[in-house]
């Protein structure tokens, strides 16, 4: 079977590959925590009051970090280095999407512009964490090793995209609409592409360290550039339309600690 529970559970049963998820889901998240920390820090005076919500943002990414951390040493494996094809936000910084390191490295606070490019560049990445973790937490939400940590990370991830919704409409009515559409119509375009990059590098690895068949591994990569297919002609509309959420100030207050895994 090639269904996605079918998948992600031969991927859970292998040191391997559990390791090499572990891993590339750990420095990803990592990633985003120091970016984040970074814009909160560099907010620009007219946005002092959205700098702890971003610094909250960033500790939930550190927190899922130390998290997939965590599920590795609880089955006595060290992670291993991330394989540059594997390295979405690497990728994503490459195409452009979002703020690059070097800026954010600096000491110059950011613009309002800047911050319009970030909020966008969260939109669109946090629709695709919010639904990877929706899949996992309906295949694995009970699971007894995983199970606590998948729900975590969902319900952290839904916050995030409220919070994007609900800072880019309040930018919109300032009269920022335009430049928010085309922001995110770019962003969204990129991402799509750096996805199917990225999930061909990952299935090619867990391919070869689970011995999957040719015949098999070129099925994957067939649904992969379907999937690509689709998002290109229609799907990336879904991450560039804007709602007010049904909580709002999802981001207001501390980040929920999470002391069993960290």
């Amino acid at each position: 079977m090639l269904s996605p529970r079918s998948l992600f559970q031969e991927i859970l049963d292998h040191d391997e590959s559990f390791r090499l998820f572990c891993s590339i889901a750990a420095g990803g998240e990592a990633q985003g925590g120091w970016e984040n920390g970074r814009i909160a820090a560099l907010a620009p005076a007219g946005e002092r009051a959205l700098a702890p919500r971003i610094a909250r943002h960033g500790a939930d990414e550190d927190k899922h970090g130390r998290i997939f951390l965590a599920l590795l040493r609880r089955r006595g494996l060290e992670p291993v280095p991330v394989p540059p094809a594997t390295d979405y936000t690497m990728l994503l910084e490459r195409r452009g999407v979002g703020l690059a390191h070097d800026r954010l490295r600096s000491d110059e606070p950011l613009t309002v512009r800047d911050i319009i490019v970030y909020l966008a560049h969260s939109r669109v990445t946090e629709q695709r964490a919010a639904e990877q973790m929706r899949l996992l937490r309906r295949h694995f939400g009970d699971h007894p090793d995983l199970g606590r940590a998948v729900r975590m990370i969902a319900a952290d991830e839904d916050r995030h995209l409220a919070y994007c919704h609900e800072e880019l409409l309040r930018l919109a009515a300032a009269g920022h609409g335009r430049t928010i559409q085309r922001t995110l119509r770019a962003c969204a375009l990129a991402e799509i592409r750096v996805h199917r990059d990225v999930s061909l590098a990952v299935m090619a690895r867990m391919g070869r360290v689970l011995g999957w068949s040719r015949a098999r591994s070129a099925l994957l990569a067939a649904g992969i550039h379907a999937v690509h297919a689709y998002e290109r002609l229609a799907g990336w509309r879904r991450m560039t339309t804007l709602e007010m959420p049904e909580r709002r100030d999802a981001l207001g207050g501390p980040a929920v600690p999470a002391p069993e895994f960290v």
